[in-house]
């Protein structure tokens, strides 16, 4: 698990306290978000990251809201706290926990303004309690997922995954790295292989400094090197994360994810997706309907904010591609392992 001197997000009566992503892994720096407009941009601009740890944040960006609200009135209290909800929304497109958390917290506004002898210091204060809640169900999920997947892990398995689906992107423990902690923990003698996952090389910082810090092996590997080791059968099994699954089984994961699952089809290696319940989303169909972000050129164009390209040559910069779910072994959740035929057995995850 991760260890107690280090942290993705914590609320305080400060503010919304972070690990800064961004300065990873030169520098270990927490910021003290105090408004509901750092809140957000911490979001867009990846000081935190992940899906599960953005549905945090803005849980707590709710909470933080309600708190620093000037309100006197239960009426004027639900119209800040529903600007706050609005500028929340516009951060990220894809990740789909954004929208559950605020969902969650709008629908507690609205039960706890039409309970009997409500005021404005019990909304302020149920949403703290809930922002918190948010949080630590998070890290008991993630735990959840890595026993869930413990059974797909065998012994010395040299395990190969993208971005960082880790402690960093989430409450705590993580998705895709909580179904390796729990093989660690098992003793099973695991191994990572991190693709540094170009442009914001969240595997090669985040995921390895992780790692590192856990005492789980971990070597980096650029992205173009998948398919050769995949050939020379250095890799067992691939797990990767998730920020959105569709009621089909298609999954929206970071850039380069989709290379990954046809070359490990290729190579007859197993391609799990770790995520939580919350991150499938059934009101979309397939891959075809969910959103990819777009983001600046400076990620591509710069590197430590040193300039890699020509001045005024453009770039594409899609944040997110989509594996079809005839790609995916197996998707692990905190509920068990879900295989083929993923309409249904995704739904029956909701019943």
């Amino acid at each position: 698990m991760a260890k107690p001197d280090w942290f993705t997000v914590r609320w305080s009566d400060d503010g919304v306290v972070m690990l800064d992503q961004r300065r990873l892994p030169s520098e270990e720096i927490y910021l003290t978000l105090k408004s509901v407009e750092e809140i957000a941009q911490s979001i867009e601009n990846l000081a935190v990251r992940g899906a599960p740890a953005i549905g945090c944040t803005a849980a707590m960006g709710v909470a933080r809201a309600a708190v620093t609200s000037e309100a006197a009135t239960l009426s004027d209290l639900r119209s800040d706290l529903e600007l706050a909800i609005k500028r929340l929304e516009q951060t990220r497109p894809t990740a789909v926990n954004l929208f559950w958390a605020l969902r969650r917290m709008g629908a507690l506004i609205d039960q706890v303004c039409e309970e009997s002898g409500a005021d404005v210091a019990r909304v302020r204060q149920r949403l703290v309690v809930e922002a918190e809640r948010v949080l630590a169900e998070d890290i008991e999920i993630c735990r959840a997922i890595g026993a869930s997947g413990l059974e797909l892990i065998p012994r010395d398995a040299r395990i190969m995954t993208h971005c960082n689906a880790g402690a960093l992107a989430t409450g705590g423990y993580g998705t895709a790295l909580g179904v390796v902690r729990a093989a660690r923990d098992a003793g099973r003698g695991v191994s990572v292989i991190s693709n540094e996952t170009r442009p914001f090389l969240q595997g090669a910082r985040l995921t390895a400094w992780e790692l590192q810090r856990d005492d789980v092996p971990v070597t980096v590997v650029t992205d173009n090197m998948v398919g050769h080791l995949m050939r020379t059968g250095e890799v067992d099994l691939v797990v990767v994360g998730a920020d959105r699954v569709a009621a089909n089984g298609d999954v929206a994961n970071k850039i380069g994810t989709y290379t990954v699952a046809v070359l490990a089809r290729e190579h007859s290696i197993p391609f799990y997706v770790a995520a939580p319940v919350s991150t499938i989303d059934l009101e979309t169909p397939s891959g075809a309907e969910i959103p990819i972000e777009e983001r600046g050129r400076e990620e591509i164009a710069e590197i430590g904010e040193r300039p890699i390209l020509p001045a005024g040559v453009p770039v594409r910069h899609p944040a997110f591609d989509v594996t079809p779910a005839t790609l995916v072994t197996a998707i692990v959740t905190e509920k068990g392992v879900v295989r083929p035929p993923y309409v249904e057995t995704l739904s029956a995850l909701f019943r």
